[in-house]
């Protein structure tokens, strides 16, 4: 038997014994516990090796996250979601027998204690506990005091482990859902309308990705998990509603990498009677505005990097951003042939019917993407690549579209929204006939959108935000995983022990064939 499962082994033999003698393992009884962030200020003005003299007694739960034990005390931290505070048990204000089963107590079990303040001679605020109350019994150890959990894997794996040991990463998702309200927050106040749009789909629209299928049996119809809500919420500019935005899932049967994962959250908005340039004016607002409640600042540090989010941002053309920033002779943008023919040469691969404009994009994205560090709108794409943005009245190449990088990724994507029915049909057609073998990306065409646009939609401008990446950028996280509570992985490896079991039943079964 190995190290883990001797450990596992005495927790529950341990467990056993505690019960054998009367303690209730997982009790529920234990009401209204005072959040420790609200003691401790109420204990700032104690002098050391002194009591509260007029305060009552506290009553605090949460799980012991260590312990030192003596003959007749022991001290130990208890942390519950506010904090952490020292509780003092005591021999003789707790009994013989109490005190003789706490003492069989370990690091990970939840409890309740009851007591009064005082600070230790070294100035240490804590509860001398006058009772001690098991609560949860925990029957596996947590990670080794001074060394955490470390590894990557098993910290994605099991989170829930890593929120109770390592407190900056509780601080990364409680900056997640503060960043997700102030953005709430910000559209409210300009008259936005937050919706809900169908995350299951008959036909996947709003972006060029694989989408996830399932099936709907008492409809008697495949679904799609939605890559984006985009064509719902522009349905809405139909019906009349001019300002909307929403906050939830995508879901995109893609790879995953540390900017990916197959899950993410987007905010996507959409205004009518505007345009990408009102937009670009309304996101660094946005962005600036949340960096500076979350971190204090509009100057931020991301892995190492220092960004400025203070507006004015940067504002390049694709063009213009390959010229200065990847240093294309700009007569070689105006030759279609030439272009082309550098795409090939910096081992970029494209499908027989790409055409210059992806081209570009891919050059861009090769060349440009990682060099943008402080906040920089990309405009003017080529309309090959922007199935769903209105052309650009003055030169019909490019698209009234822009997109948002920072730190070398991309974070936002907006445009002014295509509204002419005839002219989307013709983008969606061409769109399907260039998607080759790959059927799964737009199985369809959707037809009931383009019946949406012939009753008229409002000239209007739309964008999309993901969310993930900017809590990444405003909480200095490596990776799309350190945002994402649970984020998908393979699966994981069988314990050895079971693989053995395994075994053992594959032999069984071959000789019941055999039989």
């Amino acid at each position: 038997m190995n190290t883990q499962s001797n450990i596992l082994k005495a927790r529950r033999e341990k467990a056993q014994a505690l019960a054998d003698a009367g303690v209730n393992l997982f009790s529920n009884d234990f009401k209204l516990p005072i959040p420790v962030k609200e003691i401790l200020p109420r204990g700032e003005a104690l002098a050391p090796e002194s009591h509260e003299k007029d305060g009552g007694s506290y009553r605090v739960a949460g799980r012991i996250m260590s312990m030192r034990k003596f003959g007749k005390a022991a001290f130990f931290h208890l942390q519950d979601e506010t904090g952490r505070i020292q509780i003092y048990a005591r021999r003789d204000l707790l009994g013989e027998e109490p005190f003789k089963l706490f003492k069989k107590w370990d690091v990970g079990d939840i409890i309740g204690a009851e007591g009064k303040l005082f600070k230790t001679k070294t100035g240490e605020l804590s509860v001398e506990a006058i009772s001690l109350q098991m609560i949860t019994k925990s029957l596996r150890p947590l990670p080794e005091k001074f060394h955490g959990l470390t590894d990557v894997e098993t910290r994605y794996r099991q989170r829930y482990v890593d929120l109770i040991v390592n407190p900056e990463v509780r601080d990364t998702f409680r900056k997640r859902v503060e960043i997700i309200r102030l953005i709430r927050e910000f559209f409210s106040n300009r008259g936005f309308l937050e919706v809900e749009t169908p995350m299951m789909q008959p036909v996947p629209g709003g972006a060029t990705a694989k989408p996830f299928k399932t099936h709907h049996n008492a409809l008697g119809m495949d679904l799609f998990l939605r890559i984006a809500p985009e064509l719902y919420l522009k349905r809405l500019l139909v019906g009349g509603f001019e300002r909307v935005f929403e906050i939830n899932r995508n879901f995109r049967n893609e790879g995953l990498s540390t900017r990916h994962n197959p899950e993410f959250t987007m905010l996507e908005f959409y205004q009518a009677y505007a345009t990408y340039h009102d937009l670009m004016d309304l996101t660094e607002e946005l962005i600036s505005w949340v960096a500076s409640e979350v971190t204090g600042s509009m100057e931020i540090t991301y892995q190492g990097t220092a960004v400025n989010l203070a507006p004015p941002w940067q504002r390049y053309t694709m063009d213009e951003a390959l010229i200065q920033v990847a240093g294309i002779d700009p007569e070689l943008l105006t030759d279609d042939d030439k272009i082309m023919t550098l795409a090939k040469e910096k081992g970029i691969e494209l499908q027989p019917e790409a055409g210059p404009g992806k081209a570009k994009t891919e050059l861009f994205e090769l060349l440009v993407e990682e060099k943008l560090i402080n906040p920089t709108f990309i405009t003017s794409y080529p309309t090959e690549v922007s199935p769903l943005a209105r052309r650009n009245d003055e030169d019909p190449t490019v698209t009234d579209r822009f997109e948002l990088f920072v730190t070398g990724r991309e974070i936002a994507n907006a445009f002014s929204e295509l509204n002419d029915p005839m002219d989307q049909y013709e983008r969606f057609a061409k769109q399907i006939n260039e998607r080759g073998d790959d059927e799964e990306i737009h199985p369809e065409l959707d037809y009931d959108y383009v019946r949406a646009l012939e009753y008229g939609m409002p000239a209007a401008a739309g964008e999309g935000i993901g969310i993930d990446r900017l809590v990444m950028l405003l909480t200095d996280a490596q990776s799309i995983r350190d945002v994402i509570l649970f984020p998908h992985l393979k699966p994981e490896t069988v314990e050895p022990a079971r693989k053995k079991k395994s075994k053992k039943k594959q032999k069984n079964n071959s000789k019941k064939e055999e039989s």
